[in-house]
């Protein structure tokens, strides 16, 4: 490297030379460094993986069967998942650093030994046909020197088998060429799992919220010894694959006109013990509207709940964001922002839920004696706002123009009615009655209440965004908490492949499998192809050819 110090050349060619040198060592410099962190959080999975393996073993020898002793366990289990997973992601990264340079040699990290396939799965024979005449000479005199087989796993809706690929080699009778099929390309990099499997591992773990010790042990119940480790891999593997489509479905939601927005808690691993992390989601949904452009959901994990998470997650957007009141998002909504304001727009739905808890008359009766008494001014005020929603209703999908001519003549009214009435009311109520907490919510944020008046593209609830955050609080059950940090930024960016396929009425599982087969061998402007939209199309395109 040339120090600051040094005079710097005064012809042209010798600066060209110095130019070249430092981008050289450059290059040199950022594979060396990927390799070390590659090397890093191998070292790092493998120790998790002996740990595991030795806790397993105490338990079996002197432990005791307890609950407390298996929850240890899982938690294990889960560390090494993320561990895992997060090494085969640096070690492609370390290979693709290193591929730029010659002097520093490819990164391949340690793992645990693979057994073979059983013996009794069947075996599928797929031979590439061999070319008939001699690359080389053009020769048809050519004979069979033998095979190479390439086993890969694969499922078919719960039935197990190993593809065999074969590969035939043959030397020319002139020139004694000898010339091969290429070997097929696998998903991942030393590959062994066929795309289907793969992608219902993937489904499983993001979509349904299986734990891979769970999955590990469902196969292994079927005959198949995949360890958490091993899945892990392929993880972590898929999920570098499939970033550049992450990508691409993030700068398609940020560059709607309207966003719903809103966030939910993830119990988060760190250093023996949890803390509570934050999902947060952003869903482009111009349906309502009329609108064309796709629907699609973009997730993002954080470790709290700051402000700056969604400033950042948001920093290009200008549009529309329909959200709650969640102060954090007021940065956002300053007119100085160096990007311009974000119009805010606040959900009708979450207003009404707590004047509902205070007129649920089924929830008193359930409650008996103890139930507290019925307030009408809270019944009143579901009711009326009730009545807004059944406008909602009869406009939704119309364009945006003929939502806001309805609004304007039918829900314009029935809001200045509703707002004269809850001064009114807020008047002569407490600072103590339980329903004045709900009145002055809606009260001192009128104006973001009211703004759908202002725009048809404005719904009247944040529904969308509630609803792409149903799977992380129902999945929360089942797999308790995410294994680290980083293992919650890979569920985010899985969420966000596996939700917009679902929004656009596309099977996650066929998508994933589909897309995990190509994306490898397309090129990089062909990429926007496999988005779930533009897939579920040319999937129809092929049925109908078919």
């Amino acid at each position: 490297m040339i120090s600051a110090s040094e005079p710097l050349p005064s012809d042209l060619a010798t600066a060209h030379t110095m130019i070249l040198a430092e981008r050289a060592a450059r290059v040199e410099a950022e594979a060396l460094a990927a390799r070390a962190v590659a090397e890093s959080s191998s070292t790092e999975a493998l120790i998790a993986h002996f740990k595991l393996e030795i806790e397993r073993l105490r338990r079996a020898l002197y432990g005791r069967r307890s609950e407390h002793k298996a929850r240890l366990l899982e938690q294990m289990e889960l560390q090494l998942e993320d561990l895992e997973a997060g090494a085969t992601e640096d070690e492609l990264a370390a290979e693709k650093a290193a591929a730029r340079t010659q002097p520093v040699k490819s990164f391949e990290r340690k793992r645990p030994s693979r057994k073979p396939f059983p013996d009794h799965l069947p075996r599928e024979r797929v031979v590439i046909a061999a070319t008939e005449n001699c690359p080389c000479c053009g020769s048809a005199k050519l004979s069979k020197l033998g095979e190479d087989i390439t086993e890969t796993l694969e499922v078919i809706p719960r039935r197990w088998k190993v593809i065999q690929t074969v590969r035939e080699k043959f030397s020319c009778r002139e020139c004694e060429t000898i010339t091969q099929p290429p070997a097929p390309f696998h998903v991942t990099p030393r590959g062994f799992a066929g795309p289907n499997l793969l992608a219902m591992i993937l489904f499983e773990k993001f979509g349904q919220h299986q734990p891979l010790n769970r999955q590990s042990e469902r196969y292994r119940r079927e005959g198949i010894d995949l360890s958490v480790s091993t899945l892990a891999d392929q993880v972590g593997a898929c999920t570098a694959a499939l970033q550049p489509l992450h990508v691409l479905i993030e700068a398609h939601v940020l560059a709607a006109e309207r966003l719903h927005g809103d966030d939910t808690t993830v119990p988060i691993l760190a250093k023996g013990k949890t803390v509570t992390g934050h999902i947060w989601t952003y869903v482009r949904d111009d349906r309502p509207f009329d609108g064309r452009a796709p629907p699609a959901a973009l997730y993002y994990a954080s470790r709290d709940r700051r402000h700056e998470h969604p400033e950042r997650h948001l920093e290009g957007f200008t549009g529309i964001l329909q959200a709650d009141a969640y102060s954090g998002y007021n940065g956002l909504y300053d007119p100085s922002r160096l990007a311009g304001a974000i119009t805010p727009a606040l959900c009708w739905a979450h207003s009404r839920r707590q004047f509902f808890e205070l007129a649920d008359i089924a929830a008193n009766a359930r409650r008996g004696k103890d139930a507290a008494a019925i307030s009408p001014i809270a019944l009143e005020a579901v009711k009326r706002i009730d009545a807004l929603f059944d406008i909602e209703r009869g406009i939704n999908g119309m364009n945006a123009d003929d939502r806001l001519r309805v609004r304007r003549e039918q829900s314009a009214p029935l809001l200045a009615a509703l707002e004269a009435w809850l001064r009114d009311e807020r008047s002569r109520l407490s600072r103590s009655a339980s329903v004045a907490k709900p009145i002055d919510y809606m009260l001192k944020r009128w104006d973001r209440f009211a703004r759908f008046l202002d725009d048809g593209r404005i719904c009247l609830t944040n529904n969308a965004a509630e609803r792409a955050l149903r799977g992380f609080a129902l999945g929360r059950k089942s797999w308790l908490f995410a294994g680290s940090e980083r293992g919650a930024d890979r569920a985010a960016a899985m969420a966000t492949l596996i939700t917009t396929a679902k929004l656009n009425d596309v099977d996650p599982l066929a998508w994933l499998a589909d897309v995990l087969t190509r994306i490898a061998q397309i090129p990089q402007s062909r990429l926007p192809e496999l988005l779930p939209w533009r897939w579920a199309a040319e999937h129809g395109h092929r049925k109908l050819a078919a």
